[in-house]
């Protein structure tokens, strides 16, 4: 019954802040995925003991303000959230956040701070990074790139995993045709999850104190766990200094499931 009135509410508060937001066109989603020259940042966040004290109808209604911040600036940035209640015991929330500039990332998070939800956010970590035309593929052989290129399984993929790693001063220092010999080991190690496990390279050398940001997707957590294992046991992960810390998993939901998952 209490579930009931839980929905119930929130589908009249979203429909009066839908009703009274400005219609606006959002951004190419499918281009600022899939281009280079892309600006991705990772924003975790806990929420503060108090949430947990706020009346049902209170969390509710704070939480509408989550989703007027994510239609006002749908024009200028690509936004995907992320549960991570239940799963990691330092955040609660992750939103992966793609624009052509930085500054409209940071113009969201501002907004979104500010709100009557953003409020009871605390900051757990932001990581940023860039997306670029691959650095190693070029070196590959032909059958290498096709398999590559081979789709993923249909279906959903619900699980999210975000590894930042940084490299050894070694590493930078190794001619190009050493590293090259090196990431067609570490491809082929992972070609065997192409299917199961989707992945997106960020540059964050500069940006960050990282040199990569991983970004997993996958419906088969126990594929993921032995596409790691292999690529620990390959040359090149010698020379990885930092993997993880923090490892991020969580679920991806939609706006209107995460604020249904936050209001209970």
């Amino acid at each position: 019954m209490m579930l009931l009135f839980v929905r119930t509410a929130m589908c009249c508060v979203l429909f009066l802040g839908l009703w009274f937001a400005p219609a606006s066109a959002g951004v190419d989603r499918e281009k600022l995925l899939t281009d280079a020259g892309v600006y991705g940042s990772f924003a975790v966040f806990a929420l503060d003991d108090q949430w947990g004290k706020l009346d049902s109808s209170i969390r509710i209604a704070r939480l509408a303000t989550l989703k007027g911040v994510v239609e006002q600036h749908r024009e200028h940035v690509a936004i995907d959230l992320y549960v991570l209640r239940g799963l990691s015991d330092h955040a609660d929330l992750l939103f992966r956040i793609h624009a052509m500039e930085l500054r409209d990332i940071q113009a969201f998070l501002l907004d979104l701070k500010s709100s009557q939800f953003g409020r009871h956010l605390k900051t757990a970590g932001i990581m940023h990074g860039l997306t670029k035309k691959p650095t190693y593929v070029p070196g590959f052989s032909e059958q290498m790139k096709a398999d590559l290129m081979a789709p993923s399984e249909p279906g959903q993929k619900p699980y999210a995993i975000v590894i930042p790693v940084k490299k050894s001063a070694e590493w930078w220092g190794l001619d190009r045709e050493k590293q090259v010999s090196m990431m067609q080991e570490h491809t082929v190690a992972a070609l065997p999850y192409v299917k199961t496990v989707k992945r997106k390279l960020y540059h964050s050398t500069g940006l960050d104190d990282l040199d990569f940001i991983t970004y997993f997707e996958t419906s088969k957590l126990e594929d993921f766990h032995h596409l790691v294992l292999s690529l620990e046991k390959v040359k090149e992960f010698q020379y990885v200094r930092r993997l993880g810390h923090p490892t991020i998993l969580g679920v991806l939901q939609s706006v209107d499931e995460v604020m249904e998952s936050l209001v209970q």
